[in-house]
């Protein structure tokens, strides 16, 4: 009963937000869509990491941590390597030119099609791949900590969870609606603070019942971040393809920048971002450790299916109420990521598509409408997505969702990290080129597939990429002989932006040697 309290209070208070944060009737394209660009840095902080971090982390990767260990803190970790990319080299340039979105970017670098067969892309990708996937670990975990609460709902678990997703769907697809950018990262900052304060309750027990810090390392071989090469999931040099997806998942994605586009200025939008990275470490400790100490507790009585070590360490470790609390942090991991998506969509959607491809002379207002209108569009297409994952989960349970969703987003994640690499690293890349690169890599990703059936997924990932980045950059040198200035590439707004970069270089390289 006072879980169930904690919760309802929870969702009050978000909608409330989020309610509070509408604009007028008035409310102009460029206020909806990215808040007048007003954003100091700790909402674009607070506001990127909360977006980031979803459901998913706390069950898929927690579940992936339980089997592996501290290497799945790489996919945390090593994202700090796209986060300097983007506060030195691609946030500068995309606030110079004042774009609204990363497509219109892309545009004025390869022409009209490349920017819309992004924008395209990443809707597809975000509209279902992302937001079905965010949904449907939200649910699995309600029905996991609150099964015998919420069994009147039906005694099919698998019609359950479909049944919460639609409900969870619904209640982040309301207040963005209302509200846009505003009111996304307004219930962020809220968000956030829930998010780390379940982490940490939960981290702290699950260390206490395993016996402290030292005990991870007696009681588990899980505490090493880089596994031997030939591992089938996660071999160290997978580090090399997390740092080039990073490229894209950092430097040109719509739905974790679009509070970088509305910064107040680029030194806001610089300091944002490297607060981002250290918020990044803290992700990872929340995480990942608490699995880990998990596979310590039960070394005698493993769990058969992975994706149940979150719920499990709720249910073993926290009393009554303590439970609500942290079952709040995992819905503000979900909305949270939820909302930026449905928001971000509809922004590619209403400039992208609409205004500049169907209705050049739309106004604002018929663009906010159109916007809104792709709110519940995406809301249906990641149901449908989502409602395939719930049948996958339950024909083989066993099955670790986490990595199966990965590969499947990289066929397209791919082509976004060559176009943004050619982008700003290439000199004069062909236009028609990259553009079909950003498709045929597909084919020879499946191709290496086949050819490599027992090489990490990971790792024909990377291959991939350095194979098409090949074809591009070389045609370009051949076509031209000139290579790209690296001098004026990156931005750096003053000496104390520039040694905060330094700094969170420096740790990253610190943490690969320490826990090697």
């Amino acid at each position: 009963m006072i879980d169930g309290l904690i919760i309802l209070a929870y969702f009050v208070v978000i909608m409330l937000v989020g309610i509070l944060s509408r604009g007028g009737p008035e409310t102009t394209a460029e206020e909806y869509f990215v808040s007048s660009r007003s954003l100091k840095w700790p909402s674009i902080a607070l506001s990127t990491v909360a977006t980031n971090i979803h459901a998913g982390h706390f069950l898929g990767m927690a579940g992936s941590a339980y089997l592996y260990g501290l290497a799945q803190a790489n996919l945390e970790i090593n994202a700090v390597f796209g986060i300097l990319l983007a506060t030195f080299v691609f946030v500068p340039l995309y606030l110079r030119l004042k774009v609204m979105t990363i497509s219109q970017f892309f545009e004025d670098r390869f022409g009209a099609k490349v920017g819309t067969a992004y924008s395209v892309l990443t809707m597809v990708l975000y509209g279902f791949l992302y937001l079905g996937t965010t949904l449907f670990w939200g649910a699995y975990a309600v029905n996991a900590l609150f099964v015998e609460q919420i069994a009147f709902l039906n005694s099919d678990p698998a019609i359950r969870i479909m049944m919460i997703m639609v409900g969870l769907g619904v209640f982040s697809a309301t207040y963005t609606y209302l509200g846009g950018l505003r009111a996304v990262v307004r219930t962020d900052a809220v968000q956030f603070v829930l998010l780390v304060g379940g982490g940490f309750t939960l981290l702290i027990l699950a260390l206490n019942k395993v016996g402290g810090w030292s005990q991870l390392y007696e009681q588990t071989n899980l505490m090493h971040l880089h596994l031997p090469a030939d591992h089938p999931k996660l071999p160290w040099t997978a580090i090399g393809a997390m740092l080039l997806l990073n490229l894209n998942y950092w430097g040109s994605n719509q739905i974790i920048l679009q509070r970088s586009l509305a910064a107040k200025s680029v030194k806001h939008a610089q300091i944002g971002l490297l607060a981002s990275g250290v918020l990044k470490y803290l992700m990872a400790l929340l995480i990942v450790v608490p699995a880990i100490a998990l596979a310590g507790i039960l070394k005698d009585t493993p769990l058969i299916d992975p994706d149940q070590a979150y719920p499990t360490l709720v249910n073993m470790l926290l009393p009554v109420g303590a439970r609500g609390l942290v079952l709040c942090g995992l819905f503000a991991s979900l909305m949270s990521s939820v909302d930026s998506i449905f928001n971000s969509v509809s922004t590619l959607w209403s400039v992208d598509i609409f205004k500049r491809r169907l209705r050049p002379d739309a106004t604002d207002a018929e663009m906010v409408a159109m916007g809104k209108r792709a709110i519940l569009v995406t809301l249906v297409t990641g149901l449908l997505f989502g409602f395939l994952q719930v049948h996958i989960k339950f024909s083989n349970p066993e099955f670790a969702l986490t990595h199966w969703f990965n590969n499947m987003s990289y066929y397209i994640k791919i082509g976004f990290v060559l176009l943004i690499a050619s982008a700003v690293f290439v000199y004069k890349a062909k236009n028609g080129l990259v553009l079909a690169m950003m498709f045929l890599t597909i084919g020879i990703k499946l191709a290496l597939e086949k050819v490599l059936p027992e090489m990490a997924y990971f790792n024909i990932t990377a291959l991939t990429i350095l194979i098409g980045f090949a074809v591009i950059s070389g045609e370009a040198w051949w076509r031209t002989r000139r290579g790209i200035c690296w001098s004026d590439i990156w931005y750096v707004h003053d000496r104390g932006v520039a040694w905060g970069g330094v700094a969170l270089l420096g740790s990253l390289v610190g943490l690969q040697v320490w826990f090697h």
